[in-house]
């Protein structure tokens, strides 16, 4: 399974895999009833989730909404520390997650806008580094996963900053690598030589222990916020989440 995973991750294009993935979880999640485990994004249990990535993670993906271990954390931030649930919000969520987005569209407090240059999941097609709305638009910007892809993250950071409204805020997260700066060379095109460098084949930067400082020099605020690292041992054990991740909130800089 973990062969087969890491194989269908790395050459399956991902606006395809985005629409066949949900279909085939179905059937795998009848293999791993249980109670072990629960997500909180969409609340059912298994004995444990499935195995996801390059090189698969044990209990990782949740094979009714696909949630990760990032995704699961994410949920409980939001519920637990902000009013995005509750507050009237305008959203844009560039690169929208599938287990979120049927979620947030059923939210009547929210004003929810999906955008992506690529995705078929998303409402609106668009370039992050040439956002195609007004200054001062949104109070929330959801972006996970993007800047290592983008030619330019501190443009696309500035662009987020720039729609932000005065008191918004948002969550741009990214793989982060245990590296005192982030590597980066655009000299590097080739496929296989991008993996080996970046950890992943349309990877153009990895990111190290500077990615929220770097992300300032955009213009937008940048805090680190150790959200897990206040979570009970078996809460953390039941969600399956990342022990370490960092959530990278962003504000109106």
């Amino acid at each position: 399974m973990k062969n087969i995973i890491s194989f269908v991750i790395r050459y399956i294009p991902r606006p395809f895999l985005q629409r066949v993935s949900p279909i085939a979880m179905k059937f795998l999640a009848l293999t791993n009833k249980g109670s072990d485990v629960t997500c909180p994004v969409c609340d059912h249990q298994y004995k444990k989730f499935l195995p996801y990535g390059r090189i698969a993670r044990e209990n990782a993906l949740c094979p009714n909404c696909l949630s990760l271990e990032r995704h699961r954390l994410m949920w409980l931030f939001l519920k637990e520390k902000t009013n995005f649930f509750t507050g009237k919000l305008k959203v844009l969520h560039i690169a929208p997650e599938h287990c979120f987005i049927k979620r947030f569209e059923a939210l009547e407090n929210l004003d929810y806008v999906t955008a992506d240059l690529e995705s078929p999941l998303a409402k609106v097609k668009m370039d992050v580094h040439e956002i195609p709305f007004e200054e001062d638009t949104f109070d929330v910007v959801f972006c996970n996963h993007v800047m290592e892809h983008v030619e330019d993250d501190l443009k696309a950071c500035s662009e987020i900053n720039r729609v932000l409204k005065a008191n918004g805020w948002g969550i741009i997260q990214s793989p982060v690598y245990p590296l005192e700066h982030t590597l980066e060379d655009s000299s590097v095109t080739e496929p296989a030589e991008r993996e080996r460098i970046f950890g992943q084949r349309d990877h153009v930067r990895k990111y190290g222990n500077d990615y929220a400082e770097r992300l300032r020099k955009s213009g937008i605020g940048m805090e680190e916020n150790k959200f897990v690292k206040n979570l009970p041992a078996d809460k953390i054990k039941k969600y399956a989440l990342p022990p370490n991740e960092i959530i990278f909130v962003c504000s109106k800089g």
